[in-house]
């Protein structure tokens, strides 16, 4: 046994030494460490969380991620003690503070200010136009101000977001004044809880670019990008909030549209200073051609990178941590069409259940139906929420069937919810 456990030790010292620096129930966790397990490499997880029942974050290095210095300073004294291999932040939160730490170790990594711009849609959006890169019209609008000389002149209809949140939260459609001062109101108020008080003072209102959105997943390497998936949207996405559905690739997207969009990709990248590891990319498509609407410097979120099936038998975050060890992968993804539902929460309540689950794995098609929310929780849609119901996987000779699967599941499903009373639930809370 002593021989055994020597030679796991030095499989695992060979293999690298892998830390993953990730929020308290990020959904991106879980896939990385079952491809640092598929290596061999050991990890150690990096986490706000300080009273985690999940074996991983307990055993793993407590952070504070509204302490950058601190937080960074921790990082480094860990990799004194025992170095890393490689570093990867897996959410928007932590990605910023993974390349920091990446350039003082001397790891592969993006530049930090890079990584900034890519977090920061306000600051992105500037960078873009500085670089003759196509971008909407738009401006930062600050609540510390007036707001009525700062929205005299605005075009609508326009969008309107918060300048640091992810998963379409905050995000809303204003087709005229009296609705974007509506918005404006209700951004502030889910503002309120952010921390960093810039992000808390602006919101970015842009022009409203109508057209087909795609989803693109990428890798960087030394400035080189490869499009490793292209996903279609094929629900509109016209608002007034835009929670996020179907997601279907192969993508059905001629070669031209393909190589343009690959172009604008490169070109944003290029403009943010990105040079290593994964992207995620979301674009519009129309008459006037390929319009970026972000760029982040990490994977596809939720667990929608478990559609990503590459034709060496290797998992997105298989390539990712390759990468991130110097490793050279070739992905190549498998023909079959693939697809998942985020299930969107219907209404704002209590889960009472999810009816009809069974059924919806039964459909011809349909690998699996993932319920994330257990019953007795709250649902709080968009554009406050930032969370989905569940996902449903679905895997299908063509990108049209899995489509086609992943609809006739989602009407399997009945999900009942009760009515919140924020005043019975604010007296049992007292009591």
């Amino acid at each position: 046994m002593a021989v055994a456990a020597a030679a796991a030790n030095s499989s695992a010292a060979a293999a690298g030494r892998l830390l993953l620096i990730a929020p308290h129930g990020s959904y991106r966790t879980a896939p990385f460490i079952e491809a640092a397990a598929a290596r061999g490499a050991e990890v150690l997880i990096a986490s706000e969380s300080r009273h985690s029942l999940v074996s991983a974050y307990a055993r793993g290095l407590r952070v504070d991620f509204e302490d950058p210095g601190g937080a960074l300073d921790a990082l480094i004294a860990e990799a004194r003690i025992r170095p890393f291999t490689a570093i990867i932040g897996t959410d928007d939160s932590s990605t910023e503070l993974a390349s920091r730490a990446c350039s003082v170790l001397g790891l592969r990594h993006n530049p930090p200010e890079a990584v900034r711009l890519a977090r920061r849609k306000d600051l992105a959006r500037v960078r873009l136009a500085e670089r003759g890169v196509a971008v909407p019209r738009h401006r930062r609008l600050d609540l510390d101000l007036p707001l009525a000389p700062q929205i005299c002149d605005i075009d609508y209809p326009c969008v309107l977001k918060p300048v640091a949140l992810a998963a379409s939260r905050g995000v809303i459609r204003a087709d005229d004044s009296d609705a974007l001062l509506a918005a404006v109101a209700r951004i502030s108020r889910i503002l309120s809880g952010v921390r960093d008080a810039e992000e808390r003072r602006y919101i970015l209102v842009e022009q409203f670019i109508p057209g087909i959105e795609v989803a693109v997943e990428g890798l960087l390497t030394d400035g080189r990008l490869q499009v490793l998936a292209i996903f279609d949207k094929p629900d509109p996405l016209d608002g007034p909030f835009f929670e996020e559905t179907y997601y279907i690739t192969p993508t059905r997207l001629g070669p031209d549209s393909q190589s343009l969009l690959w172009r604008r990709l490169d070109e944003a990248c290029r403009a943010y200073g990105l040079r290593e590891g994964p992207i995620h990319a979301e674009c519009r498509i129309n008459a006037h051609g390929v319009w970026i609407l972000e760029v982040a410097a990490r994977t596809i979120g939720g667990l929608c990178g478990r559609l990503l099936r590459f034709g060496t038998g290797h998992s997105l975050e298989q390539i990712v941590l390759a990468h991130a060890l110097g490793d050279v992968v070739e992905p190549r993804m498998q023909e079959r069409g693939a697809g998942v539902l985020m299930i969107p929460i219907p209404r704002a309540g209590i889960l009472r259940r999810v009816e009809g689950v069974l059924a919806a794995g039964r459909v011809p098609g349909i690998e699996d139906v993932v319920i994330d929310v257990r019953e007795g929780y709250e649902l709080v849609p968009l554009p406050e929420g930032s969370s989905y119901l569940g996902f449903i996987f679905a895997h299908a000779p063509g990108p049209a069937e899995a489509e086609a699967a992943l609809r006739a599941a989602h009407a399997c499903l009945n999900i009942v919810v009760a009515p919140l009373w924020k005043g019975a639930a604010a007296g049992l809370a007292a009591g």
